[in-house]
């Protein structure tokens, strides 16, 4: 008779990896907000003082969540991605030492723990920093975010043009922010 086979460790949620993240940045200080954007472009910010970060989260593969961190490395000081698999995790450091890609900084979340296995660095910076407006923009967000003048839902991301319902309404979330109130200096 066979024994029975053993049955693999259930892989947290990409919900689960975040929260995880949060956790831990909280203890380092930093305030966190889960898919602050509403529209889940932005997985987790973190913020202490002035510097931002951003972290992005997969369950699945790691090289898709690189490519997102790259992406979104304009609107923070430092990005971070986070996989469900730590041999995953560790094949991504491996293969990424290139100049834009060894700033990302990569973490694993496996059996209930969380391992930062490549710190995350700053992208950019000094006079030739193409993304310092970008970067006071979501800094501006994440104020509008905390003190209310932004309410928690509405899509601040992705959103090139307004979109129309077939009634010709639009829903809360489909508001642009530059709609709100205005243009920001």
């Amino acid at each position: 008779m066979r024994a029975p086979a053993l049955a693999a460790p259930e892989r947290p949620t990409e919900r689960e990896l975040l929260e995880a993240v949060a956790r831990e940045l909280r203890g380092r200080g930093y305030r966190t907000y889960l898919d602050p954007d509403g529209a889940d472009y932005f997985d987790l910010a973190a913020r202490r003082g002035d510097e931002v970060g951003l972290v992005e989260g997969k369950v699945g593969s790691a090289t898709a969540v690189l490519g997102q961190a790259l992406r979104r490395r304009a609107w923070a000081d430092w990005v971070a991605v986070v996989s469900a698999s730590e041999r995953r995790a560790r094949r991504l450091v491996d293969r990424t030492s290139g100049r834009r890609a060894a700033v990302v900084g990569v973490w694993s979340y496996a059996h209930g723990r969380l391992s930062e296995l490549r710190a995350a660095a700053p992208g950019s910076e000094g006079p030739q920093d193409p993304f310092v407006a970008t970067r006071a923009r979501f800094r501006q967000l994440l104020d509008d975010l905390d003190n209310g003048t932004l309410a928690p839902g509405i899509r601040w991301s992705r959103v090139p043009s307004e979109v129309r319902r077939a009634s010709g309404g639009r829903g809360f979330a489909e508001w642009r922010l530059d709609e709100l109130g205005g243009e920001r200096d």
